[in-house]
């Protein structure tokens, strides 16, 4: 186990000097937010995938996989069309739209208004949401090492919020890439030794037909099967599009604001799609194999649903001799990248979009730039002692296993926020108070299933309540829709001048100016390969030749990673010093 606190603390210790190398970059709001909109679209699209993933995945959504086969990825499938229309058109839309955050978005379509709105609901959402993810990764440590949940949620946040703090958007994507590409390697490894396991992929799919695990490991599954009667058909589409909704909405547009132009946008959000694909078919394989052949040691972990154990198991049974806390580290790192784009996001719309009206109603001054970053390091570090609270509090109940939590979340607050910031952008001319009257129609069954609730009544699926919330908002939708020609002369106006930013093309050169792409694929290279050179000391580790040739396999792909990224710098300066200057607007 020494090896492992040795790889975690070294891991901490790179994350920490990743957002103190990458805090020079900071200069004003605009930088620490939105990178500068400077970044380039392979920055921008890696920290897209890793902020739509986290522990969770490994240890919520792998619990799902344990239990119940490959059902829950419809949640990757919505994803994944998510990202193809972010590459076909969305990606494009938002980064044009020219915002600083994403509540300059939601205020230039609806008003400034709709845009407190937006911001308080945040202020609510992304905290519990960032809380769950933190909560997962402890679940996920505990596994492994036995050790108390407090101490690591305490730790976990501490370690998150520091180097968010320090390096803003640009230290977050820079850790983002390099746990990326650690996460990646690890997870492939961990696949391939899986299916030797179990004999490969005929052995794999063998299993399938095992009596007492072909019930259900089928796709669809009856009623009263599990509880809730999760995955049956119904479940199945309310699931899908929840999270459909939640990837392709106009607060979503923060993803795609850090990217130079719209055609950098939209190649992030392909390079986005197509690791979603691969991690989609590559994550859960190990928790399937752990039903298969390790459910007596998933069974024995002591806490309250041990199947959230599941790939920890497998990672403890099959990894080579010193890996494990690499595993942990990219388990850190999934998780970690989660919450350090939400810790950035709702930062950013604090100090851009709250603070100022705060400011103005005590008639205080603007802040310069230098104290606009102090201000944003200010709040990161208040927004991380929340989570961590949250974090607390919720490792605490047990009411809800992980996946029933994300899943309440969703249906609760998410589905009837992000419902009528997706219809702002589909229909034209909705009324001035189209916004807020499908947001609270969208709100009513959610309210109405937790009072229900309290008041002893039979407790509401994730399908009915999903299910209601939509027809609800449907209803509530059609209403604005009959509305939507007497809307006023100057709403209709304002909506133009939107849509016709956002379809107008962006403009690099004059509206930012100078390229940082030669600098961040340089920085972010050398990390990346001072990374898999670490990784060829646990040869040294004693191992069986097979396991000695994973490592080396794992060291030599980060290293060829860290050699692209830096023949890419060397091809960016050759671009930059081939281009005539313009200078740089800001």
């Amino acid at each position: 186990m020494i090896i492992e606190y040795i790889t975690l603390s070294a891991y901490f210790i790179l994350l920490l000097i990743i957002g103190k190398i990458f805090a020079r970059f900071n200069k004003n709001l605009s930088d620490f937010a939105r990178g500068g909109a400077q970044c380039s679209w392979w920055l921008v699209g890696t920290s897209i995938l890793m902020a739509g993933i986290s522990a969770f995945t490994f240890t919520g959504n792998g619990s799902a996989a344990y239990e119940a086969g490959p059902t829950f990825l419809v949640i990757y499938l919505a994803n994944i069309l998510g990202y193809a229309f972010g590459l076909l058109f969305l990606a494009r839309w938002y980064r044009q739209t020219r915002a600083l955050t994403s509540a300059d978005a939601v205020r230039a379509r609806f008003g400034p208004g709709v845009e407190q709105i937006y911001i308080y609901v945040s202020l609510l959402q992304a905290p519990f949401g960032a809380a769950v993810q933190l909560w997962s990764l402890a679940v996920f440590v505990h596994a492994v090492f036995g050790l108390p949940l407090l101490p690591l949620i305490l730790v976990i946040g501490i370690i998150t919020i520091a180097y968010s703090a320090s390096g803003g958007i640009w230290g977050v994507m820079a850790t983002d890439v390099v746990q990326g590409i650690v996460l990646f390697g690890m997870t492939l490894m961990m696949a391939i030794l899986a299916l030797q396991a179990v004999g490969g992929w005929s052995g794999f799919f063998s299993h399938w037909s095992d009596p007492g695990i072909s019930e259900s490991f089928r796709f669809i599954k009856s009623a009263g099967q599990f509880p809730n009667d999760r995955y049956t058909p119904t479940w199945i589409i309310v699931v899908f599009i929840m999270q459909l909704i939640g990837q392709i909405h106009l607060g979503a547009s923060s993803k795609f604001l850090s990217t130079k132009d719209g055609s950098e946008a939209a190649k992030a959000a392909g390079l986005a799609m197509g690791l979603m694909i691969l991690g989609s078919i590559i994550w859960f394989i190990p928790p399937m194999v752990s039903r298969f052949i390790y459910s007596t040691a998933v069974d024995a972990v002591a806490i309250k649903n041990p199947a959230t154990a599941a790939y920890a198991v497998a990672a403890r049974e099959l990894l080579p001799q010193g890996l494990m806390g690499v595993m942990i580290a990219a388990m850190f790192s999934a998780t970690m990248s989660s919450m350090d784009m939400g810790l950035n996001h709702l930062t950013g719309i604090i100090v851009r979009n709250l603070l100022p009206r705060i400011r103005h109603r005590f008639k205080q001054p603007e802040p310069d730039a230098h104290q606009q970053v102090r201000w944003c390091r200010l709040v990161t570090i208040t927004l991380g002692c929340i989570i961590i609270t949250l974090s607390v509090i919720l490792s605490q109940q047990d009411q809800f296993i992980l996946f029933d939590a994300y899943l309440f979340f969703a249906s609760v607050v998410n589905f009837p926020v992000f419902l009528p910031l997706l219809a702002g952008i589909l229909f034209k001319h909705l009324p001035r108070w189209g916004y807020l009257s499908m947001m609270l129609a969208a709100m009513v069954p959610g309210i109405t299933s937790l009072v229900q609730e309290k008041l002893g009544g039979e407790a509401w699926t994730i399908q009915e309540r999903g299910g209601w919330v939509l027809s609800f908002f449907i209803v509530a939708l059609l209403v604005n829709l009959a509305f939507a020609k007497r809307a006023p002369a100057i709403h209709r106006a304002m909506e133009d001048e939107f849509r016709a930013t956002m379809l107008r093309p962006v403009d690099f050169a004059r509206e930012i100016g100078k390229s940082r792409d030669a600098e961040q694929a340089s920085m972010i290279g050398r990390v990346v390969i001072g990374t898999g050179l670490l990784f060829l000391l646990f040869l040294l580790v004693p191992n069986t030749p097979n396991h000695r040739l994973m490592v080396l396999a794992l060291a030599l792909f980060v290293i060829g990673i860290g050699g692209l990224l830096m023949r890419v710098s060397v091809l960016a300066r050759r671009e930059a010093s081939a281009r005539p200057e313009i200078p740089e607007v800001g």
